[in-house]
């Protein structure tokens, strides 16, 4: 991807819903509700303050975030479905479990 955005801005691809519930029935396109989950692609250097320093963003590029339904916007970039939205969009980074520990 030949991309970069400016400021405090970031490019997200949505990571793909469950096509199953828990229960093991099969969700049709149709019905599903786009994933408010997604993994960073790229990220701008960050936005500027009143001092006019630079501020860089708490997102990097591979972080698995949480955002919300309405954020961004969505663009077809490559031929590839992506959303550019600013970093104040972004609701949280989710890690990785860690595992549980035996006793």
């Amino acid at each position: 991807m030949n991309f970069r955005p400016l400021h405090d801005r970031v490019v997200v691809r949505r990571i793909t819903a469950e096509e199953k519930t828990a229960g093991g029935i099969i969700i049709p396109d149709t019905a599903q509700e786009k994933p408010m989950e997604g993994e960073i692609i790229a990220a701008g250097p960050g936005a500027r303050n009143e001092a006019g320093q630079l501020v860089a963003l708490d997102v990097k590029a591979g972080d698995r975030v949480l955002f919300g339904k309405w954020s961004g916007t969505e663009v077809k970039i490559s031929g590839e479905d992506l959303l550019i939205m600013k970093e104040s969009d972004i609701m949280g980074i989710v890690e990785a479990a860690a595992p549980a520990k035996k006793k």
